[in-house]
């Protein structure tokens, strides 16, 4: 019996609308061959949800995404819409979307192809074989604390603050989520904080720590969020499941992505307690090369497999298009941001035709 699916595309802006449409051809494409079905709507997120309505996430956009079985997210933002107001802006409109799906976790791999290795900007020795998942959390901490914002003081200067705040309930149910993708992983967890003069990491490291005996195959350690950086480039094989805060996984994922030589290979997910997660590559919306047939779509399409086996639990279909993609890498064929002498440069238009070849 055929399975149906309805999936919410959010293009966005910039590159957005190029890459979604390679992850849509490729979905079409496999999706007899398990037999599946899709149903794709379109809704506005980001800039061009500004330029449509005003509003960086219309209500609109948050029912379609709910009444979806998953959301296909390309990117938002773009120098147009930088000098607006915050809470008009296209980031405002992402937090928004995660903050009404409830999307807490947020999982971004960090994988080193054997055909990129070159691609990183760091030696071949250190970054080869490297394998890594951060688990971050993604609704809490700084970005969401109450009390924020800008004010005057007496003395006539403005003063700017935001409040970084975990509840236990809001540490655990993220913990949970990294013991439990460590379990399907090497069953190594690296809690990272800054217990050593932040209260709050304090809290969430004795919270990981209670938690680890519900887990006791999982070997747990933890590190300061400066060392952990420090790591990553150090020696980034030590490492296989990351579970860290908001604003420390925002800054440790992308540093975790450029070990690969190139954002636009990673994909990532944004998973809640129940309902539709949010699947996007990690990379921006890239507008300086929008419309140009420049555009990697490859982490747009990992992050496609990524929803067929989180969400839609096909993992065969998943690791169909993930063969195909190293099929294309195989076979030599790079866009600008991944390219080295020796291959061939190619544009967002063949990097589908290929995919698709591989696929059929």
């Amino acid at each position: 019996m055929t399975q149906n699916y309805r999936i919410t595309l959010l293009p966005g802006d910039g590159i957005g609308p190029e890459i979604i449409a390679v992850a849509v051809q490729v979905l079409e494409a496999i999706a007899p061959q398990f037999d599946l079905s899709f149903s794709f709507t379109e809704a506005l997120l980001g800039g061009a949800a500004i330029d449509a309505t005003g509003s960086p996430l219309p209500e609109e956009t948050l029912t379609t995404c709910r009444n979806s079985d998953a959301i296909l997210l390309a990117a938002i933002g773009g120098y147009k819409w930088d000098n607006l107001p915050r809470a008009q802006r296209p980031e405002t409109g992402l937090l928004g979307l995660r903050s009404g799906l409830g999307l807490f976790a947020n999982l971004r791999p960090a994988t080193i192809l054997p055909q990129l290795v070159d691609a990183s900007s760091l030696k071949r020795e250190v970054v080869e074989g490297v394998d890594l998942m951060v688990v971050r959390e993604l609704t809490g901490g700084v970005y969401f604390g109450e009390p924020k914002g800008i004010f005057q003081t007496e003395t006539g200067e403005k003063r700017g603050f935001n409040t970084m705040a975990y509840t236990e309930s809001e540490i655990d149910r993220i913990a949970k989520v990294g013991f439990e993708t460590a379990q399907k992983r090497n069953k190594k967890l690296c809690s990272v904080d800054k217990a050593n003069v932040l209260e709050v990491s304090q809290l969430w490291r004795d919270r990981v720590t209670a938690m680890s005996a519900d887990y006791p195959d999982v070997e747990l350690s933890h590190l300061y969020v400066d060392n952990a950086a420090m790591q990553l480039v150090r020696n980034p094989r030590q490492f296989d499941t990351i579970l860290t805060s908001n604003l420390f996984g925002d800054i440790l994922s992308d540093i975790a992505a450029m070990l690969t030589g190139s954002i636009g290979m990673l994909p990532s997910a944004s998973l809640g307690a129940n309902g539709p997660g949010v699947y996007e590559p990690v990379h921006g919306s890239a507008p300086d090369i929008a419309g140009q047939d420049k555009a990697n779509p490859m982490a747009q399409v990992l992050s496609a497999a990524m929803m067929l086996r989180y969400d839609l639990n096909q993992p065969a279909a998943a690791a169909k298009l993930e063969e195909a993609v190293v099929g294309v890498l195989d076979a030599g064929f790079r866009t600008g941001d991944i390219f080295s002498e020796g291959n061939q440069l190619v544009g967002c238009d063949r990097i589908s035709k290929e995919l698709l070849s591989r696929l059929a």
